[in-house]
């Protein structure tokens, strides 16, 4: 599988530190990004600490198979997706002890979402409202739900869409890393086709576009670096009121080479070859 991947964090114009952190471990096809939270610069400790846990516990588990798990194993998924669920629980024991240790990140926690590819196959797990999508056919899908206060009555019918856009209650989670000593992790699995690309986004993209403008950007942007540029660009020009990290991964048809349209060539049309051909 060949896939290009473009990434970039951005603190916006509004706030003067960046709490979110992204990690792009080519060498193992993984891609981690946190928004983290907890007032001064507990926020950027908490997220750096959650995508350095994941990072780690899956690279880990890739050079040792039989290392246990965090957490209990979940049924209907690969070990794939089983070991990044454990990588984010492990993440959550991680940020929660660091703030317990020191009384200035008490309180402190983050969001969580990862894509971790194999072959042509992505294991996906999230906690909180930082999100996946994925655009295939022209057309984008959020794979994940958020797990926030909003989005909670938005499911439940208590509040449109429109309303939760507008709450002061949007960026309350009802699951985050660190806060407690377990944490839920929403798991989902994808085979892959050729042209699909992968979104992982923190809020501040979503807060300041719509699914449309974001869809738009994926779809008439080819380069993933570009697009990943293009969209952090969009989201500031809009008001850039929060930190925004993007990650873009697209899964690239492989080209084919001279010899091979050569040799389809040879074959003619049907898979014969043409006469006086051998």
């Amino acid at each position: 599988m060949k896939i290009d991947v473009g990434a970039r964090s951005d603190a916006g114009r509004v706030r003067e530190n960046n709490e979110d952190s992204f990690r792009v471990a080519s060498g193992v096809s993984l891609f981690v990004l946190s928004d983290g939270m907890g007032g001064q610069a507990s926020g950027e400790v908490a997220s750096r600490l959650a995508v350095d846990a994941i990072v780690s516990h899956c690279r880990e588990a890739r050079s040792n198979p039989s290392s246990p798990l965090v957490g209990a194993s979940i049924a209907g998924v690969s070990e794939t997706t089983n070991r990044l669920a454990s990588a984010i629980r492990a993440a959550n024991r991680v940020v929660r002890a660091a703030a317990q240790r020191n009384e200035g990140h008490h309180g402190m926690g983050a969001t969580a979402v990862a894509a971790w590819f194999t072959g042509e196959r992505m294991s996906l797990a999230h906690v909180g409202d930082s999100r996946a999508y994925m655009l295939r056919g022209g057309l984008l899908e959020q794979l994940t739900k958020d797990h926030s206060f909003v989005a909670e009555q938005v499911r439940r019918g208590m509040m449109t869409p429109e309303e939760a856009s507008a709450s002061r209650m949007q960026n309350v989670l009802l699951r985050a890393l660190g806060i407690d000593s377990e944490v839920d992790v929403d798991v989902d699995e994808e085979l892959l086709t050729d042209g699909d690309t992968l979104l992982l986004c923190s809020d501040g993209l979503t807060h300041e576009l719509p699914d449309a403008q974001i869809a738009a950007v994926l779809r008439d942007t080819s380069d993933a670096q570009e697009a990943a540029t293009r969209l952090i660009d969009l989201a500031n020009e809009a008001g850039g009121r929060d930190n925004v990290t993007v990650i873009v991964v697209r899964h690239v048809s492989k080209p084919v080479g001279v010899f091979a349209r050569i040799g389809r060539w040879f074959k003619g049309p049907n898979g014969s070859s043409p006469k006086g051909g051998r």
